[in-house]
């Protein structure tokens, strides 16, 4: 999103924008990095030197670097990488629309027509992301977000609430909510949404709802949330509203008490468990989605063994398994030694995953006959791909529909449509036919 407000001044002071060109023909290339783990470090780092590359042939007039990356390397990147004209961090990025337009500002002009929130989509224009903070203060040991991103800092609930009006205004119909932290939205805000001093409230469950009253919002789902002092009056929003989605992605990490507590993630398996339960009674038929982490400093044969028992146990609709990546600066890199051989993390990692093809396969079959609501974000060769409320884009399992002759599904539209196969992470479908179909 930094990159598509970027985008959107750069057109607003007369520039022209084009996102991630398979055959750039720009003469300006401004990189938006990753600097939380090492793949995505080296990701950034590949592609910042193709691009210079790009420069030394002549091909580009100047090279801008952004984001993650540069926010924490940005001496040691400008003294390995001079190719690089400027750098920008995550919070001093706009300036570079004032370099671009070689003034120190851009035109007054440009400001009027671009408001902060305002972006360039780069998503399908009907759905979206809304990011509502930025930071965490959670410190979980092998976490590199908050060296990053610094503390957990609120948006206003109305400078939200603009932005999802100005989303709609755009043919937005679906909004992914993000933040590194879900669960602290609003703890250093005033119970009007206002950031102050902070009054120690929850304010997502009152955000959601609010959103939820939006006209044109269709769909809302939810990203990142926290575990520990989880805001449970979302649930009732949850429960009460059409468009809030039943999905709820809330990264756990981990099971046994010996690793949540040498991850320093503040809560127990006991009160994990129960908070799961808790999320399954108040919201029937959610999709529960989580992240986990295997290869940890400390974890034994025996954590690990726990740790696939409880996931045959849990049963979650969707779930991911990284392996533990030793990142510098973090309360682990300093602590701990990262003395597990990598190929066990992978092995480990596989065995988990493994097991979870199994769990999605099952559930997944149980929509078999069933008629689901579907939105539909592409026609690829015969088939209109879309998704359920169940499934976030990019991430999460799609529902494919076979389709021919000149009648093809709308894209952004939505259908309801009757599963007809299922496999581990996809499923396949028919559009109910009184649909209405383009010609």
């Amino acid at each position: 999103m930094d990159a598509e407000r970027v985008m959107r001044q750069l057109e607003a002071v007369g520039w022209h924008c084009v996102h991630d060109s398979e055959d750039p023909k720009g003469e300006i290339c401004v990189i938006n990095t990753c600097g939380f783990i090492g793949d995505a470090k080296e990701e950034s780092i590949n592609m910042i030197l193709q691009m210079a590359e790009r420069k030394k042939k002549g091909k580009l007039r100047k090279l801008i670097v952004m984001g993650c990356l540069s926010e924490r390397y940005r001496a040691e990147l400008e003294a390995e990488l001079p190719e690089v004209d400027s750098y920008y961090g995550k919070f001093d990025f706009e300036g570079m629309v004032g370099e671009l337009t070689e003034r120190p500002t851009p035109s007054l002009k440009g400001r009027e027509r671009c408001s902060s929130f305002e972006r360039h989509l780069t998503t399908p224009k009907h759905y979206a992301y809304l990011k509502i903070s930025e930071g965490c203060n959670r410190m979980c040991s092998y976490c590199a977000i908050p060296l990053i991103t610094g503390r957990h800092t609120s948006r206003p609930m109305e400078e939200i609430l603009e932005e999802v009006r100005w989303l709609v205004s755009q043919g937005v119909k679906e909004l992914n909510v993000i933040a590194q932290d879900l669960s602290s939205y609003g703890l250093d805000l005033r119970g009007d949404g206002l950031r102050v001093t902070g009054d120690g409230k929850h304010l997502l469950p009152e955000l959601i709802d609010e959103i939820a009253q939006v006209p044109g919002v269709e769909w809302i789902r939810l990203h990142y949330a926290y575990p520990t002092d989880f805001p449970e009056a979302l649930l009732d929003v949850m429960a009460k509203h059409k468009n809030v989605c039943k999905y709820l992605d809330i990264a756990l990490q981990h099971c046994t008490d010996h690793m949540l507590e040498l991850m320093r993630r503040h809560i127990t398996q006991a009160e994990q468990d129960a908070l799961i339960r808790k999320i399954r009674e108040k919201v029937p038929g959610i999709c529960i989605r989580t992240t986990l982490l295997v290869g940890h400093p400390g974890e034994t044969e025996e954590d690990f063994e726990a740790l696939k028992e409880w996931v045959k146990e849990m049963r979650f609709e969707r779930m991911g398994c990284f392996a533990y990546s030793d990142e510098e600066g973090t309360y682990a890199n300093k602590h701990y030694k990262d003395d597990i051989p990598q190929e066990v993390k992978d092995a480990r990692a596989a065995d988990l995953m493994a097991i979870q093809q199994e769990i999605s396969g099952t559930l997944m079959s149980q929509f078999v006959g069933k008629t689901e609501r579907v939105i539909i974000d592409r026609i690829e060769g015969e088939y209109a791909i879309g998704r359920t409320q169940y499934d976030s884009p990019e991430v999460d399992c799609e529902v494919l529909i076979r389709v021919s002759g000149k009648r093809l599904p709308v894209i952004g539209a939505f259908y309801d449509v009757r599963i007809t196969k299922a496999e581990e992470f996809d499923l396949y479908g028919e559009i109910v036919r009184n649909a209405t179909l383009s010609e």
